[in-house]
Formats: C-alpha cells, structure tokens, sequence
C-alpha cells in the first residue's frame, strides 16, 4: 500500500535531521570573518599569479602573492593537506569548517587541493613564461 507524505510532515522531517543551532560567541565569529578575508585574499593572490602569468606582467605585487602562496602551501603540508586555520576556529568552538559555509562538506573537503592544483599550475606557466618578463 502507497503511503503518501503530506508536505507538512515532510518538513518537520526535514528539520528534525539538521543538528541544533548553537549561538557562536564572538571570538569564534570574528575569527570567522578573519578567516573569510585570509581566503579572500588568497584566492585573490591565486587570481593575480595568473592574471601575471598570462600577461607577462612582473612587479612586486606578484612576488608578494608568490611568496604568500608558497607560505601558505607549506603550511597546508605540514597540516596533512588541511587548512592551517581549522584548529583553531576548533578551540573557538566553530563546528563548521569555513568553506562549508559556501559549499556542500563534499565540495569543501576537495576545495584546498583543488586550489592547490590551481596554484601550482599558475606557478607552473609562470615560471614556464620566465621570471624577468617586461612589468606590463
């Protein structure tokens, strides 16, 4: 026999699932707004080696995203491949990773490796188009 859901039903059902909101204080939310501008800036530095390395454009904007970038790749290494932040927004007892916020937990687990390829492939035809090309 076909049972039928009344829409009603299907959304308490549907919230009933999701975890209880808890109030984050305001350490963890502003450490949260200062992790959003860290990877704000970062994907910008990502933009920017690009941008330099299609354009031939040298100047020290693009060494200070270089050495940014290398800076945090390091330490995403020596993190085993995560955000060197997430311990921390852990002891401010944040339970969602930042790029969760943005993306589906799938998504966001492959996003740091994802950006890492991308980084290392604008680094590539960087240094591939050579380091002393005109400053554009």
């Amino acid at each position: 026999m076909l049972r039928f859901i009344r829409p009603a039903d299907a959304r308490s059902e549907a919230v009933s699932a999701q975890p209880p909101r808890t109030e984050l204080s305001t350490a963890a939310r502003a450490f949260r707004a200062f992790h959003g501008l860290v990877a704000v800036a970062f994907l910008l530095a990502i933009g920017y080696v690009w941008w330099c390395a299609l354009t031939g454009r040298r100047d020290r904007w693009l060494r200070v995203a270089v050495a940014a970038l290398a800076t945090e790749g390091a330490f995403v290494v020596a993190n085993h491949g995560d955000c060197p932040l997430g311990p921390l927004q852990e002891r401010l007892h944040d339970p969602v990773p930042l790029f969760e916020l943005a993306l589906s937990p799938t998504a966001a687990r492959r996003a740091v490796p994802a950006l890492g390829v991308v980084t290392a492939a604008g680094l590539a035809l960087l240094l591939r188009r050579g380091l002393s090309v005109g400053t554009g």
